[in-house]
């Protein structure tokens, strides 16, 4: 077995745990590989050890791998923010865009995705604790946007998608994860097609998971310290 195949077996069982002690199926979750600053054979590893979703947060990196794995069945996410200049390489090379935050951005995916691909699959990137350093949706505001992008012919709802305060504290871990899953459900409650809500990382995955979390996002626990570092 190799190094990769038992790192992502044992976050598989974690995830499975977290979810079944949750009261929730074992297959609840799904696991998302964090994958900015790998090399493309690194991810070809965790493909053949079974991985198939990888999430990419630089975009000439990501396109770099996306074309060196072409030969592989695999479903790539952007995860990382998305300026008006990336628009049209995230719509023409991603299946999903976990990082939308405002119209402008919506739009153009719109309308430079490709008419003969499949809709994007759109989650809705929500700054929870409204920290001023941080992108994403004002909590209050989400609604409308989801709204706007439920609208697009070429984009698909999907969900929301979280990076709350970094924190030790489990109590303040579970409230904002508690708050995400209270604006999802409202989400739910409108949109027949919201069916993901992604929150928690390598250090907060569990709580997440309680929380209601149905993809976790995992980097360093999955493949270790960062290959390199990258503004």
């Amino acid at each position: 077995m190799t190094e990769i195949k038992s790192q992502q077996d044992h976050i598989q069982q974690q995830i499975e745990m977290a979810a079944i002690n949750a009261g929730r199926p074992a297959a609840a979750v799904t696991l998302l590989a964090v994958s900015k600053t790998w090399p493309a054979e690194r991810l070809r590893e965790a493909a053949n050890a079974g991985q198939h979703c990888f999430g990419e947060n630089y975009l000439q990196e990501a396109l770099d791998k996306i074309h060196a794995l072409d030969d592989l069945d695999l479903e790539w996410h952007f995860i990382g923010p998305i300026q008006s200049n990336k628009t049209r390489d995230i719509a023409a090379n991603f299946d999903w865009a976990q990082s939308v935050d405002r119209l402008k951005i919506a739009r153009r995916l719109n309308e430079q995705r490709p008419d003969t691909a499949a809709p994007l699959n759109i989650c809705i990137q929500v700054n929870i604790d409204q920290e001023a350093s941080k992108s994403g949706c004002h909590p209050a505001d989400v609604m409308k946007l989801a709204h706007e992008i439920q609208s697009f012919d070429q984009l698909r709802l999907r969900g929301l998608m979280i990076i709350p305060t970094q924190t030790t504290d489990y109590e303040q871990q579970l409230a904002t994860f508690q708050r995400a899953y209270d604006l999802f459900s409202e989400m739910q409650s409108v949109f027949s097609d919201v069916d993901t809500l992604s929150m928690g990382m390598s250090t907060d995955m569990q709580t997440a998971i309680e929380a209601g979390s149905t993809m976790v996002r995992i980097g360093t626990a999955l493949f270790g310290q960062r290959a390199s570092s990258q503004a």
